[in-house]
Order: structure tokens, then sequence, then C-alpha cells
């Protein structure tokens, strides 16, 4: 079976393609839908001074703004409806897992629910995204309808309609593009909340190498500056791709068993371990948390006194007291969220529970022990891999503050969507041979 599996994949191409025709609709509901999600993220929110706006960005933009915008391609910048993005729901989804590793409760609804467990801590996610929604949006427009020292306020209209206005409009987008996500989840190839967040880092780029080609003409910035940046960019992609594909595979047989009068099982398998099992994750914690007192005193008139001042002192991006406490919080996140998506015991007691063992491992906590063990090594390696991939940039570049995540976005999204294309593809071919088969069966 695996020698035709394998067969079938290397005989995939263009035109197997062009004869999978629900894959090719699939290709183009999750492009239309894009693109529905880049137009939003042009039309603004109502009752903006857009041109005071601009000016209270451009102060803001090393914070946690200049963060969301980069993930929300722009919309921050723009004040657009789509400007919080699907931020709120990831935040909603870590959460939630977090919450169902500690809570006894979700735990046991999570673990023996099934797929009507799944889908209520779906809609439980749900509603938190609302609630998380609605509290950053109630922020934005109290901070927009709030005159600054000069007695000026972003809201044309400020007032108690200007906030429910501001407040409806952004939480509806934010769930507007929930449902756009699940709807290419449902009917379009690969995940959607995953490929709207890579839509709008996708966006970024021509502006960013536009941007660096513009300063390399004028003068600002030297040629041979902008190819070392470029091939640095290559450099790390290419990094990031070999280790995201990178995995210890651990053997697990099965012994064999009496069946009736004949021996069945015998097989061996493998269960692979992720060399950075907490993906993504990790980075943004650390970087939202390091951005949280620029952002605070950024909304101050007078920021630079006590002990906020201090901290953005120390907390300026690319400094070293910056870059150390980056890493740390990094390689601290990779172990926190890596011992809550996988758990050992539990890995150890399924194995145990299928007949499962490690070759020269004892079954129940020994295994366990040892799959910590493994665990707790590929994770240190992650963890110095993130670091480096999201450090480097920053210590050459301070204002390439999220380029090492934005390349992990990309990286992983793009990889996942390609799989699921190979896997409708290989649908496919197994369905053309069965039909060949029943061809064949009936002429005989």
């Amino acid at each position: 079976m695996a020698s035709a599996a394998e067969q079938l994949a290397a005989n995939m191409n263009f035109s197997s393609f062009a004869k999978a025709k629900e894959l090719q609709q699939r290709i183009l509901f999750t492009i239309g839908i894009l693109i529905l999600y880049r137009i939003g993220t042009f039309v603004p929110l109502p009752g903006i001074d857009l041109v005071n706006y601009a000016a209270m960005f451009e102060q803001q933009s090393q914070g946690i703004l200049g963060m969301f915008n980069m993930l929300g391609g722009g919309a921050v910048e723009r004040s657009a409806i789509f400007a919080l993005n699907v931020m709120p729901y990831i935040s909603a989804s870590i959460i939630m897992q977090l919450m169902s590793a500690t809570i006894p409760s979700l735990e046991k609804l999570k673990k023996e629910g099934g797929e009507a467990g799944r889908k209520q801590i779906n809609q439980y996610t749900r509603y938190l995204t609302v609630l998380l929604a609605t509290g950053q949006a109630l922020a934005i427009a109290i901070g927009m309808n709030t005159p600054t020292a000069d007695g000026t306020t972003l809201a044309l209209n400020p007032g108690t309609f200007f906030i429910v206005s501001t407040v409806t409009t952004l939480v509806g987008g934010t769930m507007l593009l929930l449902w756009l996500g699940e709807q290419i989840t449902a009917r379009g190839i690969g995940n959607g909340v995953s490929l709207i967040i890579f839509a709008g880092i996708v966006a970024a780029i021509p502006s960013v190498i536009g941007g660096a080609l513009a300063a390399s003409a004028a003068g600002s910035m030297a040629g041979t500056t902008f190819f070392f940046y470029l091939a640095l960019a290559i450099a790390g992609l290419m990094l990031v791709v070999f280790i995201e594909r990178s995995q210890r595979r651990l053997l697990v047989q099965y012994p064999k068993r009496q069946q009736g009068n004949r021996m069945v099982g015998g097989d061996t398998s493998f269960l692979p371990l992720k060399l950075n099992t907490a993906g993504v994750i990790p980075p943004i914690f650390a970087s939202s948390l390091l951005l949280l007192p620029a952002t605070a005193a950024s909304f101050q008139a007078q920021s630079t006194g006590g002990f906020l001042g201090t901290a953005i002192a120390y907390l300026q991006p690319g400094s070293f007291s910056f870059l150390a406490l980056y890493g740390a919080m990094i390689i601290f996140f990779c172990f926190f969220y890596t011992s809550v998506v996988f758990n050992p015991e539990d890995t150890a007691d399924n194995l145990r529970k299928y007949g499962g063992f490690l070759p020269g491992i004892r079954p129940g906590k020994r295994t366990a022990e040892y799959l910590d063990h493994v665990l707790s090594r590929l994770t240190l390696v992650g963890a110095l891999y993130l670091t480096l991939i999201c450090v480097v940039p920053m210590a050459i570049s301070p204002n390439t503050l999220l380029g090492g995540t934005s390349i992990l976005i990309i990286v992983s999204v793009t990889m996942d969507t390609i799989s699921q294309i190979q896997s409708h593809l290989l649908a496919h071919q197994y369905e053309g041979l069965i039909k060949k088969s029943k061809l064949r069966g009936r002429s005989r």
C-alpha cells in the first residue's frame, strides 16, 4: 500500500490537477474569499479623522499597533473595518487551550466528549472571541473619542453614538472574518483563519520591498545592505522550511495476537514529534508582552516619567535588554505551550490502550517519562531555533520586529495548504483507480 501511495504521489502533475475539478473549485473559492478580505482592509471606519489618525499611528507604529498592522495586512494603519482582524479569535483559542488543560470539566469535555465536545468547545471559543473583540473595540473607540492634550479627537463627531457604532463595526468585522475563515476551511482549501493572516502578511511584502528599493535608489540605504537583507531573508526562509519539516520519529510496535485460526498484528508505525511543537505562538506572546509598556505610554501625553518611562527606556526595540528578555520569553513560552498541547502521560496511555509500545521501554509510566525526556530535548532545540530566527533580524534592524514571525507564519501556512492540495490530488487519483477497477470487473 505504501509503494502504491508513493507511486501515485510521483504521478501527480499538472494533468492530474487539470482533471481535479473539485479541487479547482475549492482553490477558486478560497481566492475569492481572500479577495473579499483584502477589499475590506481598505474600507475605513465611519466617523474617523483619517489625517489625525495617520499622525497618531505614525507615533505608535513601533508598539502593539505595528504588530497588529503587520498581521492584518495594513488594516490598522488604514483604520479599516477589519482592523481587529482574527486576533481576538487567536487569543480566545489559546485561552481555551490553556483552560482545557487546567479546568477538569473542560478537560473531560475535550477528552471524552468526542465530536459533540469539540463543537461545544468551539462554541465557547466563539463566545470568548466576542468578549475579547468587544473589549478591544471598546478600548479603541474610547481612545478615539477622548480629547488629546491639544483638545482634538480622532472622532469627527465624538459621543456615545460614535463609540457604539465603532464597537459594533469592529466586532462585526472580526466575526465576519471568522465566518469567512470557516467557509474556507469547509468549502475551500487550507485552514481559513491561518490563510487570512497569511494573506495579510503577504500583502505587506511588496510595500516593504518597494520601500527598501526606494531607499536604496535615494542613497539612504547602500545597495550591498539591500542585498544583505535579501540574502538574510532567503537564508531564514530556508532554515524555517528545514526545521518546520524536521521531526523525531519514535518506533511504535504492536504485538501479534490470535484472531480465530490465524495470527494478526505485529505491525509497526511511528510516533512523530515535531522539532518546533509550539509553532509561532511563543514569539507572538513574547512580543505582545514586551510592547505593552511602549503602547500604553503612547496613549499618554506625559509618558516619560516614573516606572513606565524607565521600562520604555530599557525596552526599546533593538536594545540589548529588549533582545535578551525577548529571547528568554520565547524560550519560556516554548516549554510552557508545548506542555499544554502535548501531554506525555495521555500519549503513553493511548499507546497502551491500543496495544502499542516503544521497543525497550516499559508501557505506562516509563513510556511517559521517556516521551517527556525526548520532548524536552526537542523543545530546547526548537526554542533556540525560534530565538535565532526572531532575535537576529531585530538585532540587525529594529524596524523588522516581526520579520521572523512573519516568515514562520508564511512557511507553516504554505506547507499546510500544499499538503492539503496533495491530499486532494491523491484522493482524486485513488478515485480514478477505483472507477477503472469497477469497469474492468463489469467487462469480465
